[in-house]
């Protein structure tokens, strides 16, 4: 495993950490076997589409 060979400064370490951002998931529509419009995540549309979630 990689060791630092310095300390990084608390300002060069809250800077970095500063850059990571969430990403909202994208929403696709989708329609239920039940006639139900719902907007789920991209990751999930199959399993909606077949009824395996409710």
């Amino acid at each position: 495993m990689a060791v630092p060979k310095r300390k990084k400064s608390r300002s060069n370490t809250r800077h970095r950490r500063a850059q990571w951002k969430a990403s909202a998931a994208d929403l696709v529509v989708v329609t239920t076997p039940d006639g139900r419009k719902l907007s789920v995540p991209r990751r999930f549309f199959e399993a909606y589409r077949r009824g395996l979630v409710n």
